[in-house]
């Protein structure tokens, strides 16, 4: 094992433990931060990938279209059984999490990512199996649970002065 793929499995362990910890914690729902992680790790992974040079195959495209839609249906998925309630500290805002589902729905992205990963080395992919795809892979899922957080996000109820 060398210190790159440590480093590797250190991050991705760390960015795991981050993720499944706001799946169980109420956070408040604000559009503009909800933004920002998968535009993050979109942007790392894009560069990621293009430092590395290589010839895209096949088996490339078809890992890296399978983990998309894995991601894909996974952050949707926890989009959609996300739970809303008003702020306790501020009754304009809404807080949501998705509690032990959503860190089941992630925990099976991370295995099928895992056994993608495992095939792909086997059959000679280095691009889909790289850092840069797995954090692409991670922003899917990320932007995907935004936008069905936004369609579903209610609106809390204010009383209107004088009525």
């Amino acid at each position: 094992m060398n210190s790159s793929y440590l480093a590797d499995l250190v991050i991705g362990l760390a960015v795991i433990a981050y993720l499944c910890a706001r799946q169980l914690s109420w956070r408040p729902v604000d559009q503009a931060r909800m933004w920002k992680l998968p535009l993050v790790l979109g942007v790392v992974g894009v560069v990621s990938l293009a430092q590395q040079h290589v010839t895209i195959r096949p088996i490339d495209l078809m890992i890296l279209i399978l983990s998309g839609t894995a991601a894909l249906a996974s952050g949707a998925a926890t989009g959609r059984i996300a739970r809303f309630r008003p702020s306790a500290a501020d009754p304009g805002l809404m807080e949501s999490r998705t509690g032990r589902l959503g860190v089941a729905v992630w925990f099976a992205l991370i295995a099928i990512r895992v056994v993608l990963d495992v095939v792909g080395h086997r059959m000679g992919s280095d691009l889909a199996i790289s850092t840069g795809s797995t954090l692409l892979v991670l922003a899917v899922n990320r932007a995907a649970n935004a936008l069905v957080l936004s369609a579903r996000q209610p609106r809390p109820a204010f009383a209107v002065a004088g009525k």
